[in-house]
């Protein structure tokens, strides 16, 4: 049974090898015998391992789009602009705790909606 480009039989993969090396390029793994510690300790280091290569290939597309910009007369941030939201300064605050502030902008935050379920509770007294 072929499942996620592994072979049960490590036999009937097709051999493949680098071309300046003549070693294979990923070692052939044999998961229908691997204990399950085994095959968790195998997707973490997949996940680690798909992590860097997004990340990897993520710059490298940067790089190309950057230069294709740059020949153009660009930069990137003029065509792809830069942050997506600019910083907005609280209004709101937690008179229990200063740090807990809320810019009035989506939505409420827990402390702020447990606060106003008392009966005559206004949101401008919690205005800075």
């Amino acid at each position: 049974m072929l499942r996620l480009g592994f072979y049960a039989d490590p036999h009937e993969a097709p051999p493949i090898h680098h071309t300046s090396t003549g070693m294979s390029p990923m070692a052939r793994v044999n998961v229908d015998r691997m204990t399950l510690k085994e095959l968790l300790d195998l997707e973490a280091k997949l996940q680690k391992a798909i992590a860097l290569a997004r990340q990897r290939e993520r710059a490298e597309v940067k790089e190309e789009l950057a230069a294709l910009a740059e020949k153009r007369g660009f930069t990137l941030s003029e065509l792809v602009g830069g942050r997506k939201g600019k910083s907005v300064a609280p209004k709101y605050a937690n008179p229990d705790d200063p740090s807990q502030t809320w810019a009035g902008r989506g939505r409420k935050p827990l402390w702020l909606v447990a606060k106003m379920k008392k009966k005559g509770t206004k949101l401008k007294q919690f205005a800075l």
